[in-house]
């Protein structure tokens, strides 16, 4: 029985190890300055071990941890594979950081130690003094320094509660959190993956899995890595989403299984379709968040089914849902059905449960004796909060989501996106899905801002595309408000539009809820804020 992510690695690398584990496609390769091509199990195998030596020579072991600054490279599998190896944790480190962030997260999880791109180096070691932390730096070829500390847990066997990762959250309404992930977390994520069955067969050795999603983020880490590790086949990670050249990418790996983030349908979608839109060996889409009116497009024109699933960083897959079973209710962002394995609850916010069709917080917990089994270990440093996410014996994911009679799960938004005007509640990313159909808008994203009459109103920041004509921004507004009340409940459309030059997102490109929240509140009354309330009216 695999007890680490190291043992599942080790177990398909001897099962295979002439296959192909690991595909970098000429885009890839070169946006990174590497070779296209392959790396077999077994080349990967003698590069994890070596380097599992270097680290061990170095007195480097368990309950230490390691930050990683290596994107998507191959440099990133290898490095986490050796130290899980000794029983380190890694701690992923998103390229896009910078200092305060940086400073931040060096800080909290004190790593004394980072692999990075040598160009950011310097980088690491600023934070890492301003921090007040002993650190080193070094680049994924390097000799290993010497450890300034000895291993925490020196004492205790390496096995399936011991941390293999600490993810940040994005933080997108407060400071980043760090979820402790043991290897029992990850191997789940892996075993589940591969006995999806139904309309998401995983077949052993043989799928080439493609990904452009960061391996600093639990997707990739998690569920693309780990299926191959668990399953055997190939893994094609990509250095990032190309909407130009993703099908040409997906056509030279010979990817039979994609993953993907709601952007991405839509990016591919604006391309002019072509004939050879269905020329790739793609069987089906793993993903979140494919925006309604893209689901059933998508799939017509590209030939494979965008299979919606839901999960977090805390939950993995202990609690994963996913829509791999008919019907699956294309276009309504549904997610599929609970199995047995999960227990679901949606309240109010009076903790009541929510009847079907009505929208209530999503609560989770593992099914049999231990409702926490699989889930994250925690929030590092931070009992109140991880006592608080699991109030009641129940993990409160923060979502807002509706069942049917069927039992059919659909996400609505995230609660604290939910605008209440006049009673109402009413979905930011609704409305944006809407907003983003009008032809002068380029991207939208909507937040509350407060209201003498109603509590709240429904602001929306536009970005428009850069062919329309911005000379009378009002008419503009009153078109989009217009498209807003022909498709929404009046109460949903904007009472205000903000023209902006860019949404305020963070490093991963989710909007930054928190400080676009901030923004509503002064919004109002500047220039570039047009008072659209008065086209608000009930109709009939």
């Amino acid at each position: 029985m695999n007890a680490t992510v190291h043992d599942a690695f080790s177990a398909s690398a001897r099962r295979t190890p002439q296959a192909e584990f690991l595909f970098t496609e000429s885009v890839t390769a070169a946006a990174y300055g590497i070779e296209p091509g392959a790396i077999s199990w077994g080349e990967a195998a003698a590069a994890v071990e070596r380097l599992k030596l270097a680290y061990a020579t170095a007195g480097y072991g368990h309950g230490h941890r390691v930050g990683l600054l290596l994107e998507n490279r191959p440099a990133f599998l290898f490095h986490w594979f050796a130290l899980n190896a000794l029983g380190v944790s890694v701690v992923p480190i998103n390229a896009e950081m910078r200092a305060a962030e940086l400073s931040y997260l060096i800080g909290h999880s004190e790593i004394g130690l980072a692999v990075t791109l040598p160009h950011r180096a310097d980088d690491l070691r600023a934070a890492a003094e301003t921090a007040g932390i002993a650190f080193e730096a070094m680049g994924p070829d390097d000799a290993v320094p010497p450890s300034k500390t000895t291993p925490p847990r020196a004492a205790e066997p390496i096995g399936l509660a011991t941390e293999c990762a600490l993810l940040y959250t994005s933080g997108t309404t407060g400071r980043p959190k760090g979820c402790m992930l043991s290897n029992e977390y990850f191997l789940r994520a892996g075993q589940w993956y591969a006995e999806l069955g139904d309309l998401c067969p995983v077949r052993p050795d043989a799928e080439r899995i493609i990904t452009p999603l960061p391996l600093n983020h639990v997707n990739a880490m998690a569920f693309s890595t780990m299926v191959v590790l668990v399953a055997g086949g190939c893994l094609v990670q990509l250095d990032r989403f190309h909407p130009k050249s993703w099908l040409q990418s997906a056509r030279e790996s010979g990817a039979t299984i994609a993953h993907y983030l709601g952007v991405m349908p839509a990016m591919l979608l604006s391309a002019p379709a072509a004939a050879s839109d269905r020329e790739h060996a793609i069987r089906w889409g793993f993903g979140a968040g494919v925006d309604r009116k893209n689901h059933a497009p998508f799939e017509s024109r590209f030939g494979f089914p965008l299979v919606e699933a839901w999960a977090m960083t805390e939950t993995g897959a202990a609690a994963c849902v996913m829509a791999n079973h008919e019907p699956r209710h294309v276009g309504t962002s549904c997610f599929g059905r609970r199995e047995a394995f999960v227990e679901i609850r949606l309240v109010d916010d009076e903790g009541r449960d929510a009847a079907d069709g009505t929208p209530g917080e999503l609560l989770v917990r593992s099914s049999g004796a231990d409702p926490k089994r699989y889930f994250f270990s925690g929030y590092l440093k931070d009992e109140d909060a991880t006592r608080e996410a699991w109030a009641s014996g129940w993990f409160h994911t923060g979502d807002m989501v509706r069942r049917d009679a069927e039992g059919n799960y659909y996400f609505v938004d995230r609660k604290k996106n939910v605008i209440r005007r006049s009673g109402e509640n009413i979905s930011a990313v609704e409305v944006e899905s809407v907003l983003n159909q009008h032809p002068a808008v380029k991207t939208s994203a909507v937040a509350a801002t407060p209201d003498a009459v109603r509590g709240d109103e429904v602001l929306a920041c536009i970005v428009m595309r850069d062919d329309v004509d911005a000379s009378s921004p009002s008419q503009v507004a009153a078109s989009i408000v217009e498209h807003a009340l022909a498709q929404l409940a009046y109460y949903k459309a904007p009472g205000y539009i903000a023209f902006v030059d860019a949404l305020p997102l963070t490093a991963s490109q989710k909007i930054q809820r928190g400080q676009l929240r901030e923004l509503a509140q002064a919004l109002p009354g500047q220039a570039h804020c047009i008072d659209t309330r008065s086209m608000k009216k009930r109709q009939g």
